[in-house]
């Protein structure tokens, strides 16, 4: 089969593999009819990630129709349509049973290799580094899936694939962002970042009873969205001081919830800090361009919360911890429960409360999937999100 694989950093192509085969009775083998890219893809792409491997099979939003199944599969079987989330989850450790899937106690085969840089081991993820099980992702035209009985999300209307795909992260994760800012009624919500998974945490604040939403970003394309399908105020920090911009909106409180959709990766249009991050990330010496989530806590208000969905990798320094101890924020972050959240959010989208496809720009075919990581990094021709077609 075709895939695209990981061969050093900037160097992604489309190869012949051979096709996944059922190697446990819980296996599901799913033919792939959409994939998309991730911004989290963007940070191995870049070689932010440790414990990549040439030739590792990239990408975790798939969905597409099961095609085989192994003995003890009941949930699905072949012909079911079919979301699968990013992480692998067991469905029965102590941390599944809590619906902490990406926390999975079973599924990651390499859980000292994780131990040795997290603490503690993280669940498996689909195509994303050898730290988080080594196992093949998505963008490809078939997948492996373990623990077909516990992931995977039949999708049983005739919803485009663009409507349902993104409950394989993006929208899940925006969600979760925001349901971990414990929004009052009311509350000023502020979020970094107006790429997908910023715009679907814009809509999940105004589900979840928000009364003010500003969205943070410079890209001209996804500041446009946020206003016109997120109908929330907009920040250019190209032009615009943040920080005495949030204080003016707020009359000096500062926003009483903050969400970091960025991650390792930020940019700070000439702030000493992000200028400092980008020289140490060029000479190798960090993994992470922590620029926004030292804004968002010196922009919270006291006793505010701040949430990030936004991926960290390593060790991020000149973090303002004197900031956050004494205005006695709340920091909640976490790699997302897909499966908490998508059988609620799947509800809403039959319903027509929300359209997840409006934040899709490009559809290409999987061959074409190297020249859109470049497109997708640089936010070339108004891209927002790739959806590729094997």
């Amino acid at each position: 089969m075709n895939a695209l694989c990981w061969h050093g950093t900037g160097d992604v192509r489309v190869d012949n593999v051979p096709d996944p085969k059922i190697v446990d009775p819980d296996d599901a083998i799913i033919r792939i009819t959409s994939t998309a890219i991730c911004g989290s893809d963007l940070h191995l792409y870049d070689g932010y990630v440790p414990t990549m491997q040439e030739g590792d099979v990239l990408g975790h939003e798939p969905m597409g129709e099961v095609v085989e199944v192994g003995k003890n599969v009941r949930k699905i079987k072949p012909g079911d349509r079919v979301v699968i989330p990013f992480n692998i989850s067991c469905g029965s450790c102590w941390f599944c049973e809590r619906q902490l899937f990406a926390m999975c106690d079973n599924s990651n085969p390499n859980k000292k290799l994780c131990s040795s840089m997290m603490g503690q081991a993280t669940g498996a993820f689909f195509g994303y580094s050898h730290m988080t099980g080594g196992f093949s992702g998505g963008q490809a035209e078939y997948l492996r899936v373990p623990y077909a009985n516990v992931g995977p999300l039949k999708i049983e209307s005739d919803l485009s694939d663009e409507k349902v795909l993104f409950l394989s992260d993006i929208f899940p994760t925006g969600y979760m962002a925001a349901e971990q800012c414990d929004i009052e009624s009311g509350d000023f919500v502020a979020v970094w970042g107006c790429g997908p998974v910023g715009q679907f945490a814009i809509q999940s604040c105004w589900m979840l009873g928000a009364g003010r939403v500003v969205a943070i970003d410079r890209v001209p394309e996804r500041l446009s969205l946020a206003h016109s399908w997120g109908k929330s105020e907009t920040i250019n920090f190209e032009k615009q001081n943040v920080y005495e911009t949030l204080m003016e909106m707020t009359h000096g409180r500062g926003p009483d919830r903050c969400i970091d959709a960025v991650g390792a990766e930020a940019h700070g249009a000439g702030a000493i800090d992000a200028i400092l991050d980008k020289a140490k990330s060029a000479m190798g010496l960090t993994t992470d361009r922590a620029h926004v989530l030292r804004e968002s806590i010196m922009c919270c208000r006291k006793g505010g919360t701040l949430s990030i969905p936004g991926v960290y990798i390593g060790f991020p320094d000149k973090i303002p911890f004197g900031a956050l101890m004494n205005k006695g924020l709340t920091i909640k972050t976490g790699q997302t429960h897909v499966a908490k959240y998508y059988n609620q959010l799947l509800k809403q989208i039959e319903e027509g409360r929300i359209d997840p496809s409006m934040v899709v720009t490009h559809t290409p075919r999987l061959s074409d999937a190297p020249e859109y990581y470049k497109t997708f990094r640089d936010k070339q021709d108004g891209c927002i999100k790739v959806v590729l077609k094997p």
